[in-house]
């Protein structure tokens, strides 16, 4: 089974349900794969206590480990802290990193900071304009099934 780790803002209902609908039709049009959502992570049933903070983020650590390919929402007019955090972490681990930019704001290269950029394996620029929804998950499902070639080819990131 093809594990995803999505990597995207998490703060708002807008954000939650827009993750929610795109890992739903990830799963739809990809065979076999699961997509793991950090806004999920619970511990004794609550969301975001400070408490548990330690756990949630070594939960998301071993969520990023465990996962075959990382999809990273690079959104906004400067991306998302923990995103950033997530891309830099699984480019330092040998992670399969897909960035996904629908804002057409730009900044120094594809849109975002070229450390975020430059970590990504492959990279999907698909303007907010047409709202294509399902038009973007068929791309994104495209890139993601030629990370899974180049995984079991056993091409390396950043090889030719």
């Amino acid at each position: 089974m093809l594990t995803l780790y999505l990597s995207a803002p998490i703060f708002s209902q807008s954000e939650r349900r827009w993750n929610r609908l795109l890992a739903g039709h990830l799963t739809e049009a990809i065979k076999d794969c699961r997509v793991l959502l950090p806004q999920d992570i619970t511990v004794s049933g609550r969301f975001n206590d400070r408490r548990h903070f330690p756990i949630i983020f070594r939960q998301c650590m071993e969520w990023i480990r465990e996962a075959d390919i990382i999809v990273a929402i690079l959104d906004g007019q400067d991306v998302d802290s923990g995103v950033a955090f997530e891309v830099g972490y699984g480019y330092a681990i040998g992670k399969q990193i897909i960035g996904v930019r629908t804002d057409f704001r730009q900044n120094q290269e594809r849109g975002v900071n070229v450390m975020l950029s430059r970590a990504c394996t492959s990279f999907l620029l698909e303007m907010s304009f047409g709202e294509n929804t399902e038009q973007l998950v068929r791309d994104l499902a495209g890139k993601i099934v030629a990370a899974i070639k180049s995984l079991k080819s056993g091409k390396q990131r950043g090889s030719s």
